[in-house]
């Protein structure tokens, strides 16, 4: 006979993400709780954002876009402040887009969007967080408020570091992005302006960046009060 067959679990049904937490709680509860939240954010490979891939093949994923950011931090972390813990920037970074399980990406010149988005990423939070034993919870939360307040050195670069992405993304893949949204010069400012406050030179790269896409006409020039 040939064919697969599908490894069915010990009540004779497949097996699924419930079956594979019980079995792990049925070991240690710790444990069922972790793996419920390593499974559950796998729910962020199905988030779609507007930032294309170098080969402007597709959209990226907000799994990517997380470890893509994560990669820049340890790869440009010696432009940062001396003041900025590089590692924890990495794990602000890893953490900082979980809330998007549920949540979503919020598109970041979507200004009527953003008027919820805290408001829908709190909620998120607290349920996602959740799922952790109690310790984990509370340290991944600390991490992800830690992003959000960018009251910190390190907040600042990893904010930083999470603005300057799609600005490269964008301007590798010919401004496509900006063109199909209409998006002006006056807007990809505001947007990209807190990268000075993580990196002085990183901001210089991004100022560069933006200045060379205006010159080719990708981002619309325009008085910010037009």
């Amino acid at each position: 006979m040939t064919g697969t067959s599908s490894v069915s679990s010990r009540d004779g049904s497949a097996p699924s993400a419930a079956s594979v937490v019980a079995i792990a709680a049925g070991n240690h509860e710790r444990l069922g709780r972790q793996i419920a939240f390593i499974l559950e954010i796998d729910r962020l490979k199905t988030i779609i954002r507007r930032s294309l891939i170098t080969d402007a093949s597709r959209l990226e994923n907000t799994a990517e876009h997380s470890w893509h950011l994560a990669m820049l931090a340890l790869t440009l972390g010696e432009w940062a402040s001396p003041e900025v813990d590089v590692d924890l920037a990495i794990k602000l970074l890893l953490v900082h887009d979980i809330v998007e399980v549920d949540a979503g990406d919020t598109y970041i010149y979507d200004d009527e969007g953003r008027l919820d988005k805290e408001q829908r990423e709190q909620a998120a939070a607290d349920r996602i967080f959740g799922l952790l034993p109690a310790d984990q919870a509370e340290s991944m939360r600390a991490l992800w408020d830690e992003y959000e307040r960018r009251d910190t050195p390190t907040g600042r670069f990893a904010y930083a570091i999470d603005r300057l992405q799609p600005l490269l993304l964008n301007a590798s893949t010919g401004g496509a992005q900006w063109l199909a949204n209409d998006i002006a010069e006056h807007q990809v400012r505001r947007i990209n302006g807190p990268i000075a406050d993580g990196s002085e030179e990183l901001w210089r790269l991004a100022d560069s960046v933006i200045a060379d896409a205006v010159a080719a006409g990708v981002i619309r020039t325009e008085d910010a009060s037009a």
